[in-house]
């Protein structure tokens, strides 16, 4: 869903609501490179701490990069909706990634009134095979 608009929420107007309110997401290495309506590229630094035996990126480090890209892509299309939440993330781990960072880039393909649908892929930095592909859907709070 690529439209000429300029987003709804900057990149370093999300960057400040991570900061803020997902404290979680900045400490597992997550940065907005950025913010386009109905898209969101992010970065996911990586660190011992996400690696699993066999010296690859874990599952469920991609995943939460996969759910934040997706939240900043809904957010570049309706602003600053706090309470906008993840109903469901589905992920296929095509291969294994290497440990360095991961990019992210998220894309809306339907948004409705109360929820709405995209996509994620997921390469590590360097590579031009994804490691990971998620779908998912987001609910949308009154406005």
């Amino acid at each position: 869903m690529s439209e000429n608009r300029p987003a709804a929420m900057p990149a370093a107007a999300f960057q400040t609501l991570l900061e803020q309110h997902m404290v979680q997401a900045v400490k597992a290495g997550i940065s907005v490179a950025e913010l386009e309506y109905g898209t969101a590229r992010l970065r996911m630094k990586a660190s011992e701490e996400m690696l699993r035996p066999g010296g690859t990126i874990s599952g469920p480090a991609m995943f939460g990069l996969a759910d934040v890209a997706l939240y900043g892509a809904v957010l570049s299309m309706i602003g600053p909706v706090a309470l906008a939440v993840t109903t469901n993330m589905n992920i296929n781990f095509l291969r294994k990634p290497a440990p360095r960072d991961l990019l992210a880039e998220a894309r809306i393909l339907k948004l409705g009134k109360r929820l709405a649908v995209g996509e994620v892929t997921i390469w590590s930095e360097g590579e031009e095979e994804p490691v990971a592909h998620a779908t998912g859907t987001y609910s949308i709070p009154d406005r």
